[in-house]
């Protein structure tokens, strides 16, 4: 490579440490342009253009890498395996490139991982612990460079493979593993593991006592605290900017021909919106989209800041953006794009963008799953959630507080758009789901279909904390789990109707 080519390298390599991806995605197309035999600089592209949800390009981009000879190449087929499965929703491809990095190196233990992660996904309990054994085969040992990945087979088969006593050594397994020098995200994932395997055996206090450890340390990973009055200013930022309804758009079919609609289901985190999805999506006539984070990257990139940026109505702005979600839909479902009345984005906390998409699609229906407020801040707690995202969730009296601020705005919401949202509660449905599903899809305008009552039997991919939850018939053991841990649940209680939550059990 020529010295004037090494230098737009470094340059490239200093734009992506500053964050202008942008900036050195031109450098690498450039130099690639006169020098295509860099691997690296193939390898370097794949990667920005991932960050930058440019997912088929990311692709061409790895797949020139491969093509060329680069060193490695099981983790550029792994790569290749999280765009296909976390981006475009193409499982067969992701196990191919998966099982093609096995095939260069079959104790490459990351595709091995990764390949137990997605048959979880798709329902295949057995495939997927057969992956995680083969990883656990060789037990950890001082210096194995692969003990943290063994930690989190671990983790993970515990949830598959729960402990049937108290006794059982899988939880000594557990406790002396998060006992072990690891990273924080792996000592988590031990100690979440460990508290929902207690929560099986009814041992509570032990449970709750692995739940508050795995928190701390999301707390100390994050290495910030959540921030009340910030949330409180945004909610407030929301209600200024999103003042009065926008206008409402001629009525038409809710199934239009050939065009599968966006249908929003959002609420709380762990209030039920992962079970509705999957409701939904037996029924012939809808398509489950899953966690889509289009809107969120909307609302941080082109509309930065928001909500301030929507002020102003710009329909030619708005219209614009609305077609390229729409695009977004059709490329990454395409038949159901085709064939579907509704294609579902089940982000839970699109309760926040509310606004923002009546603001793109004035006709929009929405779900708003609703549970009991001590079992919905119960659950947040005892789930290790990203706390990038869901920033409360490693705090009893955090989530009481934010959980407020989120009754708030959805009562903002429900005032100006009342034909447009349904409240859909969780305890309702699991205790009388044929009485609750006839007024929903009376509001989708869908004919009932009896298939929908047996949701867990849909061989799809649910990428969810839920995903073995929704493979199971409905119970009602999740309704009234507060009980189980009420003398934990102080802080929760008392922040909650601080908040003005009255309804607290």
């Amino acid at each position: 490579m020529s010295a004037q080519n090494r230098a737009l390298m470094r340059q490239a390599a200093s734009l992506h440490q500053q964050g202008r991806r942008m900036e050195a995605i031109g450098i690498f197309r450039r130099v690639l342009a006169e020098q295509p035999e860099s691997t690296e600089g193939w390898y370097e592209l794949g990667y920005l253009l991932k960050a930058e949800a440019q997912y088929e390009d990311a692709l061409e981009a790895y797949g020139q890498a491969l093509a060329r000879g680069i060193r490695r190449p099981e983790e550029v087929h792994l790569n290749r395996a999280v765009i296909y499965s976390d981006h475009l929703r193409r499982d067969e491809d992701a196990e191919r490139e998966l099982m093609a990095a096995l095939a260069i190196d079959p104790g490459y233990l990351p595709a091995q991982l990764n390949l137990g992660n997605l048959r979880e996904e798709r329902g295949d309990r057995t495939a997927a612990l057969a992956c995680y054994d083969k990883i656990l085969a060789d037990a950890p040992r001082p210096g194995d460079p692969h003990q943290e990945l063994r930690f989190e087979a671990l983790a993970r088969s515990a949830n598959l493979r729960p402990p049937t006593s108290v006794d059982d050594p899988m939880l000594a397994r557990l406790r002396e593993a998060a006992a072990t020098p690891c990273s924080h995200t792996v000592r988590i994932n031990l100690y979440f593991a460990l508290g929902h395997a207690y929560d099986r055996l009814k041992a509570y206090d032990l449970a709750f006592d692995a739940f508050a450890k795995g928190n701390r340390w999301l707390l100390r990973q994050s290495g910030r605290a959540y921030d009340r009055a910030r949330s409180e200013q945004l909610t407030e930022a929301l209600i200024k900017t999103f003042a009065i309804a926008e206008p409402a758009p001629p009525a038409k079919p809710a199934v239009a021909a050939a065009v599968a609609e966006p249908l929003f289901v959002c609420g709380l985190f762990r209030s039920g919106s992962t079970l509705i999805e999957q409701v939904l999506a037996a029924h012939s006539q809808v398509t489950a989209g899953g966690e889509l984070n289009y809107l969120r990257r909307l609302a941080l990139g082109p509309l930065a800041p928001f909500p301030q940026s929507m002020a102003i109505v710009d329909p030619a702005r708005d219209a614009a953006l609305a077609d390229g979600y729409r695009q977004h839909l059709a490329q990454v479902f395409p038949e159901g794009s085709a064939n579907s009345a509704f294609i579902t984005d089940k982000r839970p906390d699109n309760f926040v963008l509310i606004g923002l998409i009546k603001r793109l699609f004035p006709a929009a229906k929405i779900i708003h799953t609703v549970r009991n407020p001590l079992d919905n801040g119960l659950s947040v707690f005892l789930q290790h959630l990203n706390l990038r995202v869901v920033d409360y969730s490693a705090d009893l009296a955090d989530i009481g507080h934010y959980y407020g601020q989120y009754r708030r705005l959805m009562a903002h919401w429900q005032a100006l758009y009342p034909d447009s949202i349904f409240e859909f509660d969780y305890d309702g449905f699991v205790a009388d789901p044929k009485a609750a599903l006839p007024p929903l899809f009376d509001f989708l305008g869908l004919p009932w279909e009896e298939q929908c009552l047996q949701f867990y039997r849909l061989d799809n991919t649910v990428k969810t904390a839920s995903l073995w939850q929704v493979r199971q018939p409905l119970h009602g053991n999740a309704s009234g789990r507060w009980r189980n841990y009420d003398t934990h649940l102080l802080p929760l209680r008392q922040a909650l109707r601080a908040a003005g939550v009255t309804d607290v059990g």
